[in-house]
């Protein structure tokens, strides 16, 4: 279902990209991917989600605080370390419970990105890293052949958001999409602690 998602959204926002920023992040996401999986059977995802969620609302907090204390300025993080320990991050969490989103939305928001760029820089981010996971996802029986087919018959209905996520966001302003973006990450790092 989510790279049937990623492929609307690349299709459709695949000119905005930054490629720079997805390239500083990847192959981190890549490392975390296989530590994620050689990590499962070890911890498991309700050991883990809190541990997300506490993580997220700290770094959304601290994310804030950076943007507020320049006020106003676009200095953007360069160094090598916050796009590794991101990619490390999301990496591992998606592997181990799905839950990339909130820590790619904070690389993503440092980097300062306009809304488009943003949308399509993680589009392309997402495609990528969930076509590397289909082999772990098949590994741990998590994709099979009945999954496969229950996906497509929930096709039409994933085209229908996509499309309709289109629309919606065309008429979302600039500041008001850096906001909703945050506070859904932040909903989505509490609901890793309920």
């Amino acid at each position: 279902m989510l790279v049937f998602a990623d492929i609307f959204a690349v299709t459709y926002y695949r000119r905005r990209v930054v490629w720079s920023y997805l390239i500083r992040l990847l192959p981190w996401t890549v490392v975390g991917v296989v530590l994620g999986f050689l990590a499962l059977g070890r911890i498991n995802d309700e050991q883990l989600k809190p541990f997300i969620g506490i993580v997220v609302l700290i770094m959304l907090g601290i994310n804030h605080w950076w943007i507020s204390l320049e006020r106003g300025k676009t200095q953007i993080p360069t160094r090598w370390w916050f796009a590794a320990g991101l990619g490390l991050v999301a990496g591992a969490t998606t592997m181990m419970a799905n839950a990339a989103g909130p820590i790619v939305v904070i690389y993503l928001s440092a980097m300062r990105l306009p809304k488009v760029e943003f949308i399509s820089t993680g589009a392309w981010f997402y495609l990528l890293l969930n076509w590397f996971k289909i082999p772990f996802s098949v590994d741990l029986g998590l994709m099979t052949i009945q999954s496969l087919q229950f996906d497509l018959v929930l096709f039409p209905m994933i085209a229908a958001g996509a499309l309709t996520g289109i629309k919606v966001f065309k008429h979302i302003p600039e500041k008001t999409f850096s906001n909703v973006v945050q506070m859904l990450a932040a909903a989505a790092a509490i609901s890793l602690l309920l």
